[in-house]
């Protein structure tokens, strides 16, 4: 499916997808290929592949969403970032990602290098998200190719880790949408009344393509701990007393993850949430289990 039939399908079923990112060896590839072959057979809506710090992982991004789709049969996404990309290597990055039969897009403006506070944009590039969202609608009608790519945006519950306040950062996120989004992807968060009222708040500003919440299971505490100070999502009181005690022992630390993402998972279906965008970590294991907990509830939800 493309992001565009998103509000098609979103009152008759739960979407379920999962985000994994590129490896940085061989070895982390083939073993990327493995656990592909296990997330495919749990039936995804599709699978978003990221890119790595400042382009890094660009060529294997493609390669990875293109095997995603073609050889495992589950529709993909490529990440694209704003980060070290003049608009004509933006051009060939769009050609190249078209051509390989890929036709979905987070488009993202992307982190700035390590070590620095304020994102700086690339000579003849851009320094915001809604730019590049501007930038691929203008490239499909320059091509004659209008709407040929499903474009999803960031959403923030808890705001971006850069905006000084949330009402500013919805302001950001409504010209992502004018400019030609049709989903937005939100980044973790550990407590649902944060997804409902950012919803809330969109929907007042008059934005109304489909907001997807994203989760990330817990593998570990300390994992979890540098995640979530780099991207600004709080962890709720009680669960980090949990994962407080399991910083040695992570498998622990996994299965109060698990259990958590079990029990956020069922609350946004429960209370009307149109799907789950799962960030996996690259690992299948405890997706299986995740998707079995929550059979029931995507059974009773689809039409």
């Amino acid at each position: 499916m493309l992001f565009s039939d998103y509000s098609k399908y979103e009152n008759k079923r739960p979407i379920i997808s999962f985000e994994i990112f590129p490896p940085k060896t061989d070895r982390g590839y083939d073993n990327l290929k493995f656990e592909l072959s296990i997330l495919a057979d749990l039936h995804p809506d599709f699978i978003t592949v990221t890119y790595g710090a400042m382009g890094t992982t660009r060529d294997k991004t493609l390669d990875i969403a293109s095997l995603i789709k073609n050889q495992f049969g589950v529709e993909s996404a490529c990440h694209l970032t704003c980060v070290g990309a003049t608009k004509s290597e933006l051009n060939s990055i769009l050609q190249n990602i078209y051509d390989a039969g890929v036709r979905n897009i987070v488009a993202l403006r992307g982190d700035p290098p390590e070590g620095e506070k304020n994102f700086i944009a690339p000579e003849d590039g851009y320094s915001h998200g809604n730019q590049l969202v501007e930038h691929i609608r203008k490239f499909e009608i320059e091509t004659g190719n209008k709407n040929y790519f499903g474009i999803a945006v960031a959403g923030y519950p808890e705001k971006h880790i850069e905006a000084t306040e949330l009402d500013l950062d919805l302001e950001n996120l409504k010209r992502k949408v004018d400019a030609g989004a049709d989903v937005i992807l939100t980044q973790l968060f550990f407590n649902n009344d944060y997804y409902f009222d950012f919803v809330t708040r969109v929907r007042e500003i008059g934005i109304t393509i489909p907001v997807i919440p994203g989760i990330m299971p817990i593998l570990s505490a300390k994992q979890i701990q540098r995640i979530t100070s780099m991207c600004g999502a709080t962890i709720p009181n009680e669960l980090k007393e949990k994962l407080d005690s399991t910083l040695e022992d992570d498998n622990k630390a996994r299965d109060i993850g698990i259990k958590q993402c079990i029990q956020q998972s069922k609350d946004l279906l429960s209370r009307g949430a149109p799907g789950i965008h799962f960030y996996v970590l690259n690992k299948s294991s405890h997706m299986i289990r995740i998707m079995e907990a929550l059979s029931d509830e995507l059974k009773k939800q689809r039409v």
